[in-house]
C-alpha cells in the first residue's frame, strides 16, 4: 500500500547475476515466487520486479499473509459490501482491488489458510473476484509476487499447500542467496545502514566508520538473521558506540559456535567429530590433561576417553604427564 520503496544495496556476483534475471523477469506479466531464508530482503526483490517492469507506473500493494488474522484476510484481500458481516458497516475496498494495473506482493504466502488458497487460485486463473457477500464479479488487471521461507514444495507433500496453486505461484521462481553466501555484500550494507542510522542520531560524537576488528567480526560473522540482522547490528552499534570508529565490542554479536569451531559447510558426521574432538581438547585442558579426572566430568570410563583420543587423532605429544 506504500509507495516509497527500499534501495537494493549489491555488490556480490551471485546478487547482480540475479537482477539480470529479474529484468527478464519484469518483463513478463507472468506470477513470480521469492523464495529465501527469513532477513534476505524478498521483499526488495519483489520491489525490484514491480520497478522494472511495465507496471511500475501503478500501485505495489504489499501483504503479509502472516501477519493478519485468518478471519480478517478474506476481507481484506478481496474487500466486501455493507452488511456482509456483523461489523460491515460499508463496502470496503480489498488488496486485490487497489492493486489494479499494478502488482500486488504477497508475503509468507505458506501461510495462507486452505479456503482462500482455493480463492487466490481463482484469482490467477480467471483473474476475477468477488467481494465478500457479494455475487458480483469483478474483472482484475494485477500481476502477483508471491514470497516465502518455507519449503513450499515440501509443504504441498505435506498437504498443507494446494499442489496446483505452488505451480500457478511458481511460473518464475527467484531464490535470494543467504548473506553468509555473499560477503561482498556484508561492507556494502552495513556502511549504508551506518550512514543511515549515524545520521539520523543528534547526538555529537557520530560514528563515521568500523575498526579493523569490528570489519573482520562482520565478514566472519554467519548471518543466521541475514541482512535483517545486520541492520539490526549496525543500528545499535550507532546508538550505543561512544567512538568515531564503531568496535567490534559495539556489535555484540551473539556467540557463533559452529563458526568458532570450524564446522560450516562440512557434512553431518565431519561436523559432529569435529565437534567432539573439540569438545574433549577443551574438557582435557581444563583438566590439565588428566584424563582420569576429564573422564569424570564427561560421564564416561576413562578407558573410553583413552580410545577417543586416538581415534579423533589427539597426538599424545599434547599430553601432559598424567597425575595419577
Amino acid at each position: 500500500m506504500s509507495d516509497s520503496y527500499h534501495k537494493l544495496i549489491a555488490k556480490s556476483s551471485c546478487i547482480l547475476e540475479l537482477l539480470r534475471t529479474v529484468d527478464r523477469v519484469a518483463k513478463t506479466d507472468s506470477s513470480v515466487l521469492i523464495l529465501g531464508e527469513s532477513g534476505v530482503g524478498k521483499e526488495l526483490f519483489a520491489e525490484q520486479v514491480h520497478l522494472r517492469s511495465l507496471r511500475k507506473n501503478g500501485p505495489f500493494i504489499r501483504v503479509n499473509c502472516a501477519a493478519i488474522p485468518e478471519g480478517l484476510l478474506e476481507s481484506e484481500l478481496f474487500g466486501h459490501v455493507k452488511g456482509a458481516f456483523t461489523d460491515a458497516a460499508k463496502d470496503r475496498q480489498g488488496r486485490f482491488n487497489m492493486a489494479e494495473n499494478g502488482t500486488i506482493f504477497l508475503d509468507e504466502i505458506a501461510d495462507l489458510p486452505p479456503i482462500l488458497q482455493v480463492k487466490i487460485l481463482r484469482v490467477i486463473q480467471e483473474k476475477k473476484l468477488e467481494k465478500v457477500g457479494s455475487d458480483i464479479t469483478v474483472n482484475l488487471n494485477v500481476r502477483i509476487i508471491a514470497a516465502t521461507n518455507k519449503d513450499l514444495e515440501h509443504q504441498v507433500q505435506l498437504g498443507l499447500f494446494r499442489e496446483d496453486l505452488y505451480y500457478r505461484l511458481n511460473v518464475l521462481p527467484l531464490y535470494i542467496p543467504p548473506l553468509k553466501q555473499r560477503k561482498d555484500d556484508i561492507m556494502e550494507l552495513a556502511g549504508y545502514f551506518l550512514e543511515k542510522y549515524a545520521g539520523s542520531d543528534k547526538k555529537q560524537n557520530k560514528p563515521t566508520g568500523f575498526s579493523m576488528d569490528a570489519e573482520q567480526a562482520l565478514l566472519s560473522y554467519s548471518w543466521p538473521g541475514n541482512v535483517r540482522e545486520l541492520q539490526n547490528c549496525i543500528e545499535r552499534a550507532c546508538v550505543i558506540g561512544k567512538n568515531k570508529v564503531i568496535g567490534r565490542e559495539d556489535l555484540f554479536l551473539k556467540p557463533d559456535i559452529l563458526n568458532d569451531i570450524g564446522v560450516k559447510d562440512k557434512s553431518l558426521k565431519t561436523a559432529i567429530t569435529d565437534f567432539k574432538a573439540n569438545f574433549i581438547r577443551k574438557v582435557l585442558e581444563e583438566n590439565n590433561w588428566n584424563q582420569t579426572e576429564t573422564a569424570k566430568v564427561l560421564v564416561i570410563q576413562r578407558t573410553y576417553l583413552s580410545k577417543l583420543i586416538k581415534e579423533l587423532k589427539l597426538s599424545p605429544k599434547e599430553l601432559y604427564n598424567e597425575k595419577k
